[in-house]
This record gives structure tokens, sequence and C-alpha cells, in this order.
């Protein structure tokens, strides 16, 4: 009897030639549901790539601007004294840290001021693929703690 069974199971799969179109018809909808599930979520990572970068260009905006400042101290304080802002400060933009920046991104500033005879760094934004980057203090750009919008707003 057992051996009957054997033969019987080797002929029914002999005739088995491939898959029913509803077995194939269910693969395809089980790849649809994984498609839908994966791409919005590979989307949202690389924007948060995008904007990750951009904090790391501020990152290299602020150190670059702390360069200049020890590099042209003269230059800096007759900027600063002139100033009419309260407290007083002087803005850096890109014309003066391209040459300490390898990795430019599209358009950046930096505000610096004293205070108790340092200086000290606010308003820093970053401009890059259509996206700036707003820092209000030197502690926001080091902690990640700006806001990033489009730049057309």
């Amino acid at each position: 009897m057992r051996k009957r069974r054997g033969i019987m199971l080797k002929r029914f799969l002999r005739n088995e030639k491939g898959l029913t179109l509803i077995e194939l018809l269910a693969v395809v909808v089980i790849l649809g549901i994984i498609a839908a599930i994966a791409v919005p979520s590979i989307g949202g990572l690389i924007n948060k790539t995008k904007d990750d970068a951009l904090k790391a260009d501020a990152v290299q905006v602020l150190n670059a601007a702390k360069l200049y400042v020890t590099t042209n101290t003269r230059v800096v304080d007759e900027e600063i004294n002139k100033s009419t802002d309260d407290p007083k400060s002087y803005t850096i933009t890109n014309e003066l840290l391209d040459g300490y920046l390898d990795n430019k991104p599209e358009s950046y500033s930096v505000t610096v001021y004293k205070e108790d005879g340092k200086y000290k760094y606010k308003e820093i934004s970053v401009t890059k693929n259509g996206k700036i980057a707003r820092f209000d203090t030197e502690d926001d750009v080091l902690n990640g703690t700006g806001t990033i919008e489009d730049a057309t707003e």
C-alpha cells in the first residue's frame, strides 16, 4: 500500500509543470505589499540623511568661522566695533570663509560677537540642495538642534 502511494505521488508530481495563475497572483500581491511598505521608508531615510549632511555642513561652517576669527582678529574686532547692532556683531559670509572650506555649501553665514572678552557665534545658516538649516547659537549647531526647511519658504 505504501509503495503504491509513492508511485501515485510521483505520477502526480510529474504532471505538475509550473505555478497556477492563483499562485502567481498571490506572489505578485505579496511583493506589492512589501514594496508599498518599503518605498516610503527608504524615501524617509534618504531625506534624513540629507538633513544630517546639512547639519554636518553647518558644523564645518562654524569651525571655518572660528578659524577665520582667530586668523583675522584685528579685522573682526574693527567690524564688531563699527556695528550698530545690539549686541555689536559682525556677519561672516561666503566670500570670507570660502578659503577655509573644502566642501562649500551654496550659501552660508555666521554672526560673531564678543561677550566678556570672548567671541561667540550666533545665527548660523547654511543652504544646500534646496534646503536651509538655521541655528540660533553655537551650541545648537553642535547639538544639531536647529531648524531645516525648504529654501523656497
